[in-house]
């Protein structure tokens, strides 16, 4: 029996709302992304709540709201107490994201789903992991290896692997095969024959026909015609996510067509992320890595783009055509949504979607084709109080201390209380006194050499008894006549005194470096808006209106969302065949379509589960745990072959004392075996290894002709499900001569004999 392997889909299935699944192997729960929409619907979150407790893991993907966006909420709300793990831009830029989801919605709501605090809180949690780094679980997890991988679409992006016992797992969802500007394109297409396969069916109906040189080229010259028509440019966007590739597309067309028009980048967080971004350059594309190395050229030391971190800052911009790009893209909250409403009347403005708007949202109908003429929006502000509500604002807040100043002095006197008449005198403590063996005076108080005196309750006849003591004067809560003794509690180790990190904080430098986070430099200097929302230092309240927005500006959407086509992702999973595919996050008609088209061209065992859907997805192989005894492995020859050793073993099965199967040597000689070469010939890349050996070589007709007379082709079914997977033999022709054996010799170098 192959490893166990459980999927739950906890959101995101069937739709296009966030993504959230829970994975089950072997009994270790992972929940694989925790994503929340910009509706911060709670209601998305009812399954989460039933399973977050029995988590023992968290995988992030991507660092944007749909994919992490519930994790403080989950941590705060759900007891959610697992380790999580993350690529480092998405643990950075992640945590970017969600202040700047909290700061947009502070300011024109009185939210509270989470704060700051439990922000902070949910991504300390989070061990940062770096491609391919293969991290071994311990405890309930032991056995188990989980590893991150190059998917495309966001920096620091993540195709998750997990193996158990030799089986993979992997979580691809959101893939871009692509080469972009920053990013690399995703390396899943490098798997092949994993047990389970987990993606998505979002782009399963979309084809992107158009090359990326053309689509950039047309976006540019979109934006050049309305603003050099008077018109301004808005651009929404996520906080940390795909604006980083239009910011880089926006440099290289302003440079190359020399544009002066101004470009301003408006989120809470903006100068933070940039900073950020400088430092993960070993992230990001093939080409900036070896740009930075050869002439030490930052793709983000930007030049056409300023950063802005309030909106008074871009009102008080010259005036003039200009492009903003600005969170949130879902036009719900934050600077994009009250620049629409601004800019929206003006038939010579532009708003230009980059990505489909989520579910329910603005953008989403704005996008609607053919957009509406006319939309309701509630227009949010908040604003300081004055007058009659500032007072009864400041007697509120008076009477909730004098309430709590008054509890605090209840409890002390309560405290004091048990600690005067509360405690039983012990009489085998030596510094207790015992008043039945001592020496009473005819006035009842009991003799002791000195002139202090202290009541103390008598073991007899139930009353109080005066008793005199040389040297000190104990306090009055005490209870018996004894210096003041502090018990040390202090949990100690092999290396020492176990300390608690928290009573060594300086909180001071806490606040330093939320300011830093937030506010745009390293100094820890940010706006006032932001410090009034972090520090709540003035009474305010919100106030809203309701508003009939006339839609007259220009409303474009183009597709630069960095994910693969439909086509693509069909091409990749037919190469991949993975054993059992569970296809999750798409529309139920590309649900559907992907489905179909899997069962035919991909694997037998395609699944499309609903929300709390358990499915079994365990494989089908027979894999036995044995125990290799030491006398069979001092024999034993290991091959390197990539990752793994490889080597042939003839043994006998037995049995040890624990019932575990073993391999022993065996009792007679071994019968000789056929020769096996183990490897994975492709042939571009033998066509290039025989032309480094002098060797004319050219493909014709499918075949690798070599020379004059040899010929090397692949034969055998690739087209059957699996594709390339399937059993295939390479044949050699040509005459028996020397190139022919020379050839051979240089085929047989590609494998390990064995």
């Amino acid at each position: 029996m192959g490893t166990s392997v459980q999927v739950t889909p906890l959101c995101g299935v069937f739709n296009e709302n966030p993504l959230s699944y829970l994975v089950s192997i072997d009994g270790f729960n992972f929940l694989i992304d925790c994503g929340w929409n910009d509706l911060f619907d709670p209601t998305l979150l009812q399954p989460l709540s039933k399973v977050a407790a029995t988590i023992d893991a968290v995988l992030l993907s991507y660092s944007d709201t749909l994919h992490l966006g519930a994790l403080p909420y989950a941590m705060k709300q759900f007891g959610l107490s697992a380790p999580v793990y993350a690529t480092e831009p998405v643990y950075r830029l992640g945590l970017l994201t969600m202040y700047d989801q909290y700061l947009s919605r502070k300011q024109v709501s009185e939210f509270d789903l989470f704060t700051l605090d439990d922000i902070d809180s949910a991504f300390q949690k989070v061990t940062s992991l770096t491609y391919s780094q293969n991290h071994h679980l311990s405890g309930k997890g032991e056995g188990i290896v989980i590893a991150p991988h190059v998917a495309g679409h966001l920096l620091g992006g993540t195709v998750w692997k997990i193996t158990k016992d030799g089986e993979d797992v992997i979580y691809a969802v959101d893939l871009n095969h692509r080469k972009e500007r920053h990013l690399n394109g995703t390396v899943l297409s490098s798997f092949v024959r994993p047990a389970v396969l987990i993606t998505d069916a979002y782009n399963a109906l979309n084809n992107q026909p158009s090359r990326r040189g053309d689509k950039e080229k047309e976006f540019g010259e979109t934006l050049k015609k309305t603003l050099g028509a008077g018109g301004n440019v808005l651009l929404p966007v996520d906080t940390a996510g795909r604006v980083l590739e239009l910011i880089l597309i926006l440099e290289q067309y302003w440079s190359d067509k020399s544009l002066n028009y101004p470009i301003f980048f408006l989120t809470y967080v903006a100068s933070s992320m940039i900073d950020y971004v400088k430092s993960f350059l070993e992230w990001m594309s093939d080409s900036i890595a070896k740009s930075f190395e050869q002439n030490r050229e930052n793709p983000f030391l930007l030049k056409h783009v300023t950063f802005f971190i309030n909106k008074s800052e871009l009102d008080n911009a010259p005036d003039g055509p200009k492009v903003v790009i600005t969170s949130m893209a879902s036009l719900e909250v934050g600077f994009s949504h009250d620049i629409f409403v601004e800019w929206a009347s003006d038939p010579r403005n532009l708003v230009l979607f980059t990505e489909r708007g989520q579910f329910a949202t603005l953008a989403r109908i704005l996008q609607a084709d053919p957009p509406p003429k006319a939309v309701k929006v509630t227009m949010s502000k908040r604003v300081p109080l004055v007058g009659e509500e500032l007072i009864a604002y400041e007697e509120e807040q008076n009477r909730l201390k004098k309430e709590e100043a008054l509890k605090a002095a209840l409890i002390k006197e309560e405290e004091e209380s048990k600690a005067l008449h509360g405690a039983d005198i012990n009489a085998s403590d030596p510094m207790v006194i015992d008043v039945s063996k001592t020496h009473a005076s005819h006035d009842g108080r009991i003799l002791f050499p000195g002139a202090n005196a202290l009541r103390v309750a008598g073991t007899r006849g139930g009353g109080y008894r005066d008793i005199l003591m040389d040297g000190f004067s104990p306090s009055s809560t005490s209870v018996a006549p004894m210096f003041p003794f502090y018990d040390n509690t202090s949990e100690w180790d092999d290396f020492g005194e176990v300390i608690n990190p928290d009573n060594y904080v300086i909180k001071d430098q806490d606040m330093d470096e939320t300011g830093m986070l937030v506010g745009g430099n390293f100094d820890g200097k940010f706006d006032e808006g932001s410090a009034s929302l972090i520090l709540d230092t003035k009474p305010s309240k919100v106030v809203q209106n309701e508003l009939t927005v006339q839609v007259k500006c220009s409303l474009i959407y183009m597709d630069f969302e960095g994910r693969s086509d439909g086509r693509s992702i069909k091409t990749i999973l037919s190469h991949v065949a993975p054993l059992k595919l569970v296809l999750v996050h798409g529309s139920a008609e590309a649900t559907e379509h992907l489905k179909q088209h899997c069962l035919k061209h991909v694997c037998p065992h395609v699944y499309a589960p609903h929300i709390e859907e358990t499915i079994d997805v365990t494989s089908d192989l027979c894999a036995y745990k044995v125990q290799l005894s030491e006398k069979l492995m001092s024999n034993v020859h290991f091959k390197k072959l990539g990752d793994y050793e490889v080597a042939w073993v003839d043994a006998e099965v037995g049995k040890t004392d624990s019932g575990m199967l073993s391999l022993l040597p065996c009792s007679a000689a071994a019968p000789m075996h056929k020769s096996v070469l183990v490897g994975d010939l492709k042939m571009a890349d033998f066509k290039q290894f025989l032309g480094s050996k002098g060797i004319q070589v050219e493909f014709a007709g499918g075949a690798l002709r070599c020379g004059e007379y040899v010929t090397i082709r692949k034969v055998g079914d690739a087209s059957q499900k699996g594709g390339a997977s399937g059993p295939q033999q390479i044949l050699i022709e040509g005459p028996l001569c020397e190139d022919y054996y020379k050839i051979r010799d240089y085929l047989y170098s590609q494998f390990f004999l064995l």
